[in-house]
């Protein structure tokens, strides 16, 4: 593909070089980078002193939507860490919010909606989301580029059906009754629900594309909660949608959710050019279920980074063996950095990453 032509402008990292011949595009690639790329989900956050002192006194929220605030925590681990990545600091309900939806975080609880999604008539007055809407995010963006050089941003989206999930249940939930039960009990609500999930994940992750990230994840957090054919009958149609918004730009996608083990290859079927794995399957074991073919990234288990050293390395050893019977790897947690962790043992475990001949 010649990435010129595909609508990214002339002075994108991707098109520009900055970040075409980096660790991470390579790997997400197939290609062999000059060195094994690592990067951590949640890497931007609490378990890091200047995170928490830059947030004093700021809502989570306003945090994500304030550009300069945003960029400065995306920017703090890779200064700190020297990963091979950013990740945007945001949150996947900001494009519902940013289109009016009444939503909030509550510390301790997680998303809430001032009122759930449970009928046709409320799916119908759900707001649009508007492409000026989504100008925060483009300066951040574009704030965080300008200073990270080489380092590739990565872009990300919540996928549609963990979107929906939030909106039906209206907060967290362990189980996810409620959708799903709609998808099956009211399936035309589900999927005109699905189908404005997907458009205002899709146009969030197009804003970022284009306003300099180099790599796309679009997160299931709760798809993990779905059988197969559920998942594939009712959940993967909106997962295309979301990523045809970005799908021609020539980025590298990457597709990640928890528990979904037996939904890798459905997963890789929506279109994407990458499959994160959780900590529960070892990669060489999510390669043979691939067919070998797709890239991989993860899977170091968040529960063993307090580990004593020897254990934890061992580990890390183990999963950048396993990862290596992939076409590419990109070493990552298998879920996001426990808030308690260690800053110092996030940068040691970069450091033993980065020694080893990719």
């Amino acid at each position: 593909m010649d990435i010129g032509s595909t609508g990214l402008g002339a002075s994108h990292p991707l098109v520009d070089g900055r970040t075409s011949g980096s660790a991470l595009i390579s790997a997400y690639r197939g290609q062999t980078p000059h060195r094994r790329p690592v990067w951590f989900m949640r890497q931007a956050g609490r378990s890091l002193p200047e995170y928490r002192a830059l947030r004093e006194g700021t809502n989570m929220l306003e945090s994500c939507l304030d550009p300069e605030m945003a960029s400065e925590i995306t920017l703090q681990p890779v200064r700190r860490h020297d990963v091979d990545a950013g990740i945007f600091f945001s949150d996947i309900v900001i494009p519902l919010k940013l289109a009016g939806v009444d939503v909030d975080i509550v510390p301790g609880v997680g998303p809430v909606l001032g009122a759930p999604i449970r009928s046709a008539a409320d799916v119908a007055a759900l707001p649009t989301l508007t492409a000026e809407a989504l100008e925060p995010i483009r300066q951040a963006v574009a704030l965080t580029v300008a200073q990270l050089g080489s380092t590739p941003l990565i872009g990300f989206a919540g996928a549609p059906f963990t979107l929906a999930a939030y909106m039906v249940e209206g907060r967290p939930s362990r189980d996810h009754l409620g959708p799903r039960t709609m998808m099956h009990a009211d399936p035309e609500t589900w999927r005109a629900l699905t189908e404005w999930a997907a458009d205002a994940s899709g146009m969030f992750l197009r804003a970022q594309l284009e306003a300099g990230a180099s790599a796309a994840q679009l997160f299931d957090s709760w798809a993990g909660s779905l059988g197969l054919a559920d998942y594939r009958a009712r959940v993967a149609p909106a997962s295309r949608r979301a990523l045809d918004h970005v799908r021609g730009l020539g980025a590298p996608l990457i597709h990640f959710g928890t528990g979904t083990s037996e939904l890798l290859v459905a997963m890789h079927e929506v279109g994407v050019d990458v499959i994160g794995v959780d900590y529960r399957l070892p990669l060489d074991e999510a390669n043979r279920r691939l067919g070998g073919t797709v890239p991989l990234q993860g899977n170091i288990d968040p529960a063993l980074l307090p580990a004593p050293w020897p254990i934890l390395e061992r580990h890390v050893r183990d999963v950048l063996a396993a990862g290596a019977s992939a076409p590419g790897h990109v070493v990552n947690l298998g879920h996001g950095v426990p808030p308690e962790t260690d800053p110092d043992v996030l940068t040691r475990v970069v450091d033993l990453i980065h020694s080893v001949e990719p």
